[in-house]
């Protein structure tokens, strides 16, 4: 059997209305043989049967060609009906009613949608029938048609399963790739901000102090990106971003160290920080203070440039509770994006970074069995809300 064959059968048993067309066909004629049958010049090969006579054939079984009458329609591309076989004047002296001892028999031909020729829908017995007078023949070439609608959804649905299954795989691929690079790439950048920064410290000169201080800046950038980039692996191949829980009782000091760094960079930027008293978190607070950087860094980026941006943590009703606002409305199409990778506002202005910032931030809430939400309107601004539950697992 080819495998083209053999896929066809496949196709055919994925078709659930088979066995239900087969079933009406032995209902409306009494023939107690039923099946669809894949025909080509050189083999007969039967993709589903409907077998009341213990024909002795199975799914996949073959026949000679030569023998069948499937032959003929194939040829003709026309139905053969016959009501009795040794009294008809075509077929009293054929070899295939005497082959497979049968007087009744029908045969339909089966074309995918493009027109080519499949193969069959055939039905047989023993006893005479008569079906020449009965609407069968025009049903069971309706059961053709149909069919044939079928088999091309059923291949265009197994065909789109199959790029699915690539496209996976090859994004799969893609995200160790991204890992193992990220993982490589953090060994030769370190010792690029370290002699940078064994320069500017132990070798300083007014010659090369803006030099290096300019290859240290870059390769703080450059390792935060590769940070950004191994997380979002993380993230994306299931394993999710890893935290270490543990008692925070000075959960405030990370946090209060981001906002100075944001401000250090941001002068121009008003932030205001309203802590409540941080008690009883289990947390990571490296991970949290990420989360803040990055939501405080689009906040920055991307909320009016003249607004203040407003810092609130708090515990509230049995969750440590961390708020992030400024003034700009996020077009509310883009709200369901937002926490995707590479989403961000459209903007005509070039920005760093890859646009991983609030994707990484939503990843990290999740390792926290916490919860990232963000709201926006025209009138109050944007607001993303963090919040962790006090009886987290720690």
């Amino acid at each position: 059997m080819s495998s083209t064959v053999a896929a066809d059968i496949a196709t055919i048993g994925r078709i659930s209305a088979v066995p239900a067309m087969l079933q009406v066909i032995r209902e409306m004629t009494g023939l107690r043989f039923a099946a669809v049958a894949r025909v080509t010049g050189t083999s007969w090969t039967a993709c589903a049967l409907l077998d009341q006579l213990d024909f002795g054939l199975l799914v996949g079984g073959e026949l000679d060609i030569a023998s069948t009458l499937c032959h003929q329609v194939r040829a003709s591309h026309r139905s053969v009906v016959i009501d009795k076989a040794s009294d008809d004047p075509l077929y009293c002296q054929h070899h295939t009613p005497r082959l497979y001892q049968f007087e009744s028999y029908i045969s339909v031909p089966v074309f995918r949608t493009d027109g080519r020729f499949f193969g069959t829908i055939c039905a047989l017995d023993p006893n005479p029938a008569e079906l020449k007078s009965s609407p069968i023949q025009s049903t069971v070439e309706s059961f053709a048609r149909l069919l044939s609608l079928q088999i091309e959804a059923e291949e265009n649905l197994q065909q789109t399963e199959a790029q699915l299954r690539e496209e996976r795989q090859s994004a799969e691929l893609r995200e160790q790739f991204i890992a193992v690079l990220g993982h490589d790439l953090r060994n030769p950048l370190f010792a690029i901000t370290v002699g940078a920064e064994r320069l500017l410290h132990k070798h300083a000169h007014p010659a090369t102090d803006t030099l290096a201080r300019h290859i240290l800046n870059s390769g703080r950038r450059a390792s935060q990106l590769v940070e950004d980039v191994l997380d979002f692996a993380r993230g994306r191949m299931g394993g999710g971003i890893p935290v270490v829980i543990a008692a925070c009782p000075d959960l405030d000091e990370p946090l209060l160290q981001v906002i100075s760094e944001v401000r250090s960079v941001h002068p121009e930027r008003q932030i205001i920080a309203r802590f409540g008293e941080l008690t009883g978190i289990h947390c990571d607070r490296d991970r949290v203070a990420q989360l803040l950087s990055n939501l405080l860094a689009n906040a920055v980026v991307h909320g009016a440039a003249d607004s203040t941006v407003e810092v609130s943590a708090q515990i509230e009703q049995g969750y440590f509770v961390l708020r992030v606002k400024n003034q700009g409305e996020i077009a509310e199409s883009v709200l369901p994006q937002l926490f995707q990778p590479y989403s961000r506002p459209a903007s005509a202005t070039p920005q760093a970074g890859l646009g991983l910032g609030l994707y990484i931030a939503s990843q990290i809430a999740r390792s926290h069995a916490g919860h990232l939400e963000v709201i926006s309107t025209e009138q109050d601004g944007t607001l993303f809300t963090f919040r962790l539950p006090l009886t987290a697992q720690h």
